[in-house]
């Protein structure tokens, strides 16, 4: 009896993982949805058994298939610059509307070509999926963007949140000559202290066994080197989700390793402000963000 019990859960789990169901197609002005690999093609899967759904909001949750959203930059105005842009969520799910969407289009507006990623979340334990999404679409937009008037080698990424960590931990993960070209990072979590992080983004990207040892390998201000990507950060001192102590350390650990850097901490706001229509200081992070990017965009 117990044996025929044991089978017939091997056979619901099997059952389970091959009736999954991926959501691709959503709501959005993108010019071009591309389907990526998914846990079976990827080099490594989260293991994610439960169907994709969207909460009222418009998060994901539970993904296994990694997509990308491209906004073209208009010809006439383009920059050459290109953005990976990695909505945030805690790593239990990918904020894909305001910190997607509405940022793609405004670097769009810009004459900036952006790409979100909708990435497959860690699922408690498996942090190298999310990097490898990551990756992939970099190496796709260095590619192909010469057709959409993009750089290859201007080519960066951009967080917000956790996506913030994911944008850093790239930076500072991918080898040498495969790096972004710069890092944009609103609000990011950073140190994964669980007393100074974010402490359910740590749990999940690294698991709610992690040791110690491991957690320290991925404090990302102590992975700072001199080759980490040029990065601007973006928070306001009032973030009671994710502490300012994480742009702070990232910060200081920039600029001691000779990065260009800036750090832009506005005074109200709170948690996850992008596209949030009543954030008083969108104008002015639009601001410094153009101002950055130009004169970067300068020094290439």
């Amino acid at each position: 009896m117990k044996r025929i019990l044991i089978a017939a859960a091997a056979l619901a789990l099997t059952f389970g993982a091959s009736a999954q169901k991926s959501i691709v197609k959503v709501p959005c002005n993108a010019d071009k949805t591309i389907k990526s690999w998914n846990n079976k093609r990827a080099p490594h899967s989260n293991e994610e058994t439960k169907d994709e759904w969207r909460d009222k909001r418009g998060n994901f949750k539970n993904t296994s298939q990694t997509v990308f959203y491209l906004y073209k930059a208009d010809k006439r105005c383009a920059t050459g610059q290109g953005v990976i842009i990695l909505p945030g969520g805690g790593y239990g799910s990918v904020c894909i509307e305001r910190e997607g969407f509405y940022l793609a289009e405004y670097l769009q507006s810009i004459g900036i070509t952006a790409m979100v990623v909708k990435y497959r979340l860690p699922n408690n334990g498996h942090k190298e999926v999310p990097l490898e999404d990551v990756q992939e679409a970099m190496r796709y937009m260095r590619k192909h963007g010469k057709r959409w008037g993009v750089d290859a080698t201007k080519v960066g990424v951009a967080g917000s949140s956790a996506g913030g960590h994911l944008a850093a931990y790239t930076c500072n993960f991918t080898e040498e000559g495969q790096k972004p070209a710069f890092a944009i990072l609103f609000y990011p979590v950073i140190d994964s202290d669980l007393a100074v992080t974010h402490k359910g983004s740590i749990i999940r990207l690294l698991g709610k066994d992690a040791t110690q040892e491991l957690r320290e390998k991925y404090a990302l201000h102590k992975c700072v080197t001199t080759t980490t990507p040029p990065t601007i950060i973006l928070l306001s001192q009032n973030d009671g989700t994710v502490r300012p102590i994480n742009s702070q350390l990232y910060y200081d650990a920039l600029k001691q390793n000779g990065v260009k850097t800036e750090m832009h901490t506005f005074e109200s706001g709170g948690h996850g402000w992008v596209g949030r229509k009543n954030f008083r200081h969108e104008k002015e992070w639009k601001q410094v963000l153009e101002k950055w990017l130009k004169e970067l965009n300068e020094q290439k």
